[in-house]
This record gives C-alpha cells, sequence and structure tokens, in this order.
C-alpha cells in the first residue's frame, strides 16, 4: 500500500484531510501552552495546523513512511518529525497534552496498541482522540470510486472492512485501549472538483489502497473503470462530501 508519496497525497486524500485537520481542531481546542502528537502524521495537513495554535516546537509527529516525515520536516522547521508506527512510539510516558489520529485507525497493524501507545505517551488530564472515514455507512471520499470498483468486479475488497469504519466501532476501540470515549460523533467536510478529469487524476497517482487498484490495472480495465466512474458522478464541476467517526477520550 502506498502512502510514502507526500506530494502525490496532498493532490489525492490531502483535499479532504485539510478540512477535516480544522474541523477537528475546533472540536478540541488546543490552547497555547500545551504540546501534541500528530499520529500518523502523512503529510502534515494536521501537524500545520497544529502548529499553527501551539508552535512547531510543542508539536511531534510520526508516520511509519520516510517520505511523508521527510517532508513534514522541511515544511514544519521546529516540529520533532520522527519515523515510526502508532504501536511504537519513540515518546516517554505522559508527554503530550494531546494525542490525535487523523485517518490513520484503521490502517494500523494493530489498532487497539495504537490507541493504547496513544494513551501511554498522554499526560493525566490529556486528550486522545482519532478519526475514521465512514466506510460502512458509504459515506468516505472513496465511494464513489469502490461503488465503481465493485460493479464491475463484485469480488474487489475495497476499504470498507477496516477498522473503525462503522458507527461505534471507533469508540470500541477506544475501550478496549482503556479510553472510554467522552465523545463518539462525526465530522463532515465538503471538496470541490472542476470537473471528472480532475478527479480522476488523483486516483492515477498510486496513493493508498485505491491507487494501488487502479495500478493493477491493464489498460482496458482501467478505461472500463474510468468510464464507469463518469457515469456516477456529475458532469462539469461537482462536490463531494466526506465524513468521518471522530472520538475522542480523556486520560
Amino acid at each position: 500500500m502506498a502512502f510514502d508519496v507526500a506530494a502525490d497525497y496532498d493532490r489525492f486524500m490531502g483535499r479532504f484531510a485539510v478540512p477535516l485537520a480544522r474541523r477537528t481542531l475546533a472540536a478540541l481546542g488546543p490552547r497555547p501552552g500545551q504540546r501534541a502528537l500528530d499520529v500518523g502524521c502523512g503529510s502534515g495537513a494536521l501537524t500545520a495546523e497544529l502548529v499553527g495554535v501551539l508552535g512547531a516546537p510543542a508539536v511531534a509527529a510520526v508516520d511509519p513512511a520516510p517520505e511523508p516525515v521527510a517532508a513534514v520536516a522541511r515544511r514544519l522547521p521546529g516540529v520533532d518529525a520522527r519515523v515510526a508506527a502508532a504501536e511504537f512510539l519513540p515518546h516517554d510516558d505522559e508527554t503530550f497534552d494531546l494525542s490525535v489520529a487523523q485517518l490513520v485507525v484503521h490502517f494500523m497493524a494493530d489498532p487497539v496498541g495504537g490507541l493504547r501507545e496513544m494513551r501511554r505517551v498522554t499526560r493525566p488530564g490529556g486528550r486522545v482522540a482519532a478519526s475514521v472515514w465512514d466506510f460502512g455507512g458509504q459515506r468516505s471520499p472513496l465511494t464513489t470510486f469502490w461503488t465503481a470498483v465493485r460493479s464491475l468486479d463484485p469480488a474487489a475488497r475495497g476499504e470498507s472492512g477496516r477498522a473503525g469504519r462503522g458507527q461505534g466501532e471507533l469508540a470500541d476501540l477506544f475501550r478496549g485501549a482503556g479510553l472510554p470515549p467522552d465523545l463518539d460523533d462525526e465530522l463532515t467536510v465538503e471538496v470541490g472538483y472542476d470537473s471528472f478529469d480532475a478527479w480522476w487524476e488523483s486516483y492515477t497517482l498510486g496513493v493508498g489502497p485505491a491507487g494501488d487498484h487502479v495500478a493493477r490495472l491493464g489498460p482496458s480495465a482501467r478505461e472500463s473503470l474510468r468510464r464507469r466512474c463518469a457515469e456516477l458522478l456529475p458532469r462539469g464541476a461537482f462536490t463531494v462530501e466526506a465524513t468521518a467517526w471522530f472520538v475522542t477520550a480523556p486520560r
């Protein structure tokens, strides 16, 4: 699964990650003087929003892929950016006031273990938060794409089977990590596209499971999928609405 492509990620899921990061911080209300950790930072959508509130020296970011971490370090000097998986955070106990995993839990090898690590590095009185697209309810940014894929290949797995993708599932993962939630909500964002071609181009960049799927197709199958997607989307400019489950818990 390809995520070690920071610039391409910005053109793909980054379109949604930036407004979601803003909605996330509006819900969490971080304050100057606090320290925060962005778990699974990707190209730094959430990291940048945290820096805007807390300042770079108060923000740390980790990702298992080296290229996004390097991109964050270049983009946001002063941020403590390191290559690490959520399940093995390279930080001392009780270091942060806020630990957040935006659109990451469903990609963790051990989601409960990753959340438990986030709990470990968060100070008593701090907060742990995470979001996952509503794949189960067909409200993710990728819903149209995977609907088209399955109409041509009913055996295609898509992303609906990933951890935390349905109502209440992310909260259950929090409970399994010893983090009883105080908020189990949803956040919705909208992203505009000038044309179908602008939308489709982002799926050809090889990012994530959707990009992997397109990359595996031969020319004929790829063109069939492109045509099917075009049939499902409006002509001209259009907007894609996407909803993520959002859970927080006190430490």
